[in-house]
């Protein structure tokens, strides 16, 4: 007996009915898996109706809510238009009426003032005369 031949023979031989069982083994694997998906996407489709309902029910609540909004509105209107003449009323009745022509001028802040002169400062004051260093403004000819 040769070296080699001791060698392979120790080694297990792949035999078919091995490969047989551990492709059942995958199969059953894989059709648990495949249970389990069904089973989830069922859990999925509920959810999925649970929240259809939910969104169609919300859905007839805000038209109802839409619904009597503009029904709202519409009263608010003409409530608007049959209050219209009362408030008028009551804005003519308590107005603050004041001749233009009088103006009240018995407090210090209110008293009239004159014009401001907008002529240029030449105009304003005349010629400006110039006299041997006299800074008295006395000697300067009224305008």
């Amino acid at each position: 007996m040769s070296l080699m031949s001791v060698i392979s023979r120790s080694k297990p031989k792949h035999r078919a009915i091995d490969k047989v069982a551990e492709l059942e083994a995958e199969n059953e694997a894989l059709i648990r898996q495949a249970f389990g998906a069904v089973e989830y996407i069922g859990q999925l489709e509920l959810v999925n109706g649970c929240l259809a309902d939910t969104a169609r029910k919300l859905t007839e609540q805000r038209d109802a809510a839409w619904g009597e909004r503009n029904e709202l509105r519409a009263e608010l209107g003409a409530a608007r238009t049959r209050l219209a003449p009362f408030l008028a009323a009551e804005a003519n009745a308590n107005a603050v009426t004041v001749p233009a022509a009088i103006r009240d001028i018995g407090r210090f802040e209110d008293q009239a003032t004159e014009p401001i002169n907008v002529r240029p400062l030449w105009e304003a004051i005349g010629p400006v005369v110039c006299t041997d260093g006299s800074t008295d403004p006395a000697h300067l000819p009224a305008a």
